[in-house]
């Protein structure tokens, strides 16, 4: 549920951090010299720029889910309500144990989402093709979208088919 919204944002948030000093060096500062050595350091199809990307894929997982989602909350949440995890305590415990799982889940996603990121432009480089027409990025959106309009889909044929006890 976390990654159908918000892991996706860190693969957006990281291609567009990338891109921007390269859109500045070619559109508003063509003659600054330190600008146009970043925007040739931070090449598309270069080493440096994937191993950024993924950094940065990490990073916007880590710190999205991080401002969106809060365990001790969660866990206060789970504890009024009566609620709680098996083995586990309510309270302080249960917002350890969740705060545990959610490192190991935003890294599995982060790292698919950067396998993804990165696989157009690894095919790009191993079949020596001059330039794929779409990127990792745009994979992401794409499924991001499909998943979206999927849900929304099944949601408003729910209400469609929905027949409550007064409708006989």
């Amino acid at each position: 549920v976390i990654f159908s919204r918000y892991a996706f944002a860190s693969a957006i948030f990281a291609s567009s951090f990338l891109q921007f000093p390269l859109q500045i060096a070619t559109g508003f500062a063509p003659n600054v010299r330190w600008l146009n050595s970043l925007a040739a350091f931070l090449n598309p199809n270069g080493v440096w720029y994937n191993i950024i990307l993924v950094l940065l894929i990490v990073f916007f997982a880590y710190f999205y889910t991080s401002i969106t989602f809060n365990p001790l909350e969660i866990a206060d949440n789970m504890k009024k309500q009566g609620g709680f995890i098996p083995g586990i305590r309510p309270g302080k415990p249960t917002s350890d144990y969740l705060d545990n799982i959610l490192t190991y889940i935003i890294f599995i996603g982060a790292t698919g989402l950067a396998i993804v990121a990165i696989i157009p432009i690894f095919i790009s480089g191993v079949f020596n093709v001059g330039r794929i027409s779409f990127a990792g990025t745009s994979l992401i959106i794409i499924v991001g979208v499909v998943l979206e309009t999927v849900k929304a889909i099944e949601s408003q044929m729910v209400v469609r088919n929905y027949q409550g006890f007064l409708n006989d």
